[in-house]
């Protein structure tokens, strides 16, 4: 039988990391098996405040706020630095408040190391993780519609998120369980769209194994590919027993179905994309109040509320599945469509198990 998996240890590619902040100058240090220089660092304290995207891309300096669409801003209070294993935070910063607590959720790339693509019409500036199927990408659009990029990650990708860099415009969420030409935007609770205006996409000959494709449409709707304007772009692409990203029909019983995942999830992003109105969710293992089951805090991507605490609606972790304990329609409404963004804990099946693979939790 083939390696279920190539990643044993997924916390050498993704962690997440809950920490207290001290209003001192200080560092967040992750505690997974393996050490994690971070180049993609999302933040999100418990209370109101915006969830704070940095990488080693763009620079320590800058940041994306995904609950807005305003461009990048700048400002030397965020992350001082990524370290070997997390990143540092200065005093008086918006994310290390004496006492507040913080979620950050941390991805690698290619330790800020970039190189530039020519694979597509438009030239990128990469740095990727092959192994883990995650690169970060910058381009300057050309204002042509149905032009190609290049994302270094040597296997048509799952799921791209774009955001315009140099001026408002909503960010764009296409994975390959949209409908065909659909996207949704994460900053906003709305179903998923197959307007014009700001589409991305890897079907068919939109992506392959080293490009996929964007659009020219309205710009009031933030569209992603304006002549002169800069974008940032994170691709993905599933790894087998680390990664996984998929779509399920919600059943609405508070005894819930299992969702199989072939490993114990580490983090969780949700969207009901067939019903407007329904915000996107987050839920992880690290929290405090999450370490074991049920889980039962989260937080919304696009909004700046606090951390969520609603016992009604938990959700369970298990070795190779998740599971809902709610009918909230949110999560799992009757017939409602979903889709789910799932990184790993631990495999179920390692690269040197022999066994066979199962399918349903013990």
């Amino acid at each position: 039988m083939a390696d279920y998996t190539t990643i044993d240890d997924p916390s050498a590619h993704f962690q997440g990391t809950e920490y207290t902040g001290s209003g001192a100058d200080r560092s967040v240090t992750n505690a997974g098996n393996s050490d994690l220089q971070p180049d993609l660092v999302w933040i999100k304290t418990h209370t109101t405040s915006s969830h704070m995207w940095q990488d080693s891309t763009r620079g320590v300096t800058k940041y994306l706020r995904s609950n807005m669409s305003g461009g990048d801003s700048t400002a030397s209070s965020i992350i001082q630095a990524f370290q070997t294993d997390g990143f540092s935070l200065p005093a008086g910063g918006g994310n290390n408040v004496d006492g507040e607590l913080s979620m950050s959720w941390q991805w690698k790339a290619n330790g800020g190391s970039t190189s530039s693509n020519t694979d597509g019409d438009i030239t990128s500036t990469l740095q990727t993780n092959s192994t883990g199927g995650f690169t970060i990408g910058t381009y300057t659009g050309n204002g042509t519609d149905n032009q190609t990029i290049g994302h270094g990650l040597g296997a048509k990708p799952d799921l791209i998120i774009v955001k315009r860099l140099s001026g408002t415009a909503n960010w764009a969420v296409w994975s390959k369980t949209n409908t065909y030409n659909h996207i949704l935007r994460l900053n906003m609770d709305t179903t998923e769209s197959d307007s014009a205006s700001g589409r991305v996409g890897a079907y068919g000959s939109q992506g392959s194994s080293t490009i996929f494709t964007v659009f020219q449409g309205s710009s009031a709707y933030g569209n992603t590919n304006e002549n002169g304007e800069t974008y940032v772009f994170y691709a993905w692409k599933e790894v087998q027993g680390y990664s996984k990203f998929g779509r399920y029909t919600g059943n609405g019983n508070a005894d819930g179905a299992f969702i199989y995942t072939g490993f114990k999830p580490a983090m969780i992003m949700l969207k009901n994309y067939g019903n407007a109105g329904y915000n996107w969710w987050i839920l992880d293992n690290q929290r405090s109040q999450n370490i074991s089951n049920p889980m039962t805090h989260y937080f919304f991507p696009n909004l700046n509320n606090g951390g969520e605490n609603l016992t009604s609606l938990p959700m369970d972790f298990y070795s190779n599945v998740f599971k809902f304990r709610t009918n909230n329609t949110g999560i799992n409404g009757t017939g409602h469509s979903y889709m789910y963004y799932a990184w790993a804990e631990n495999p179920f099946v390692t690269s040197t198990d022999t066994n066979s693979i199962p399918t349903t939790a013990r």
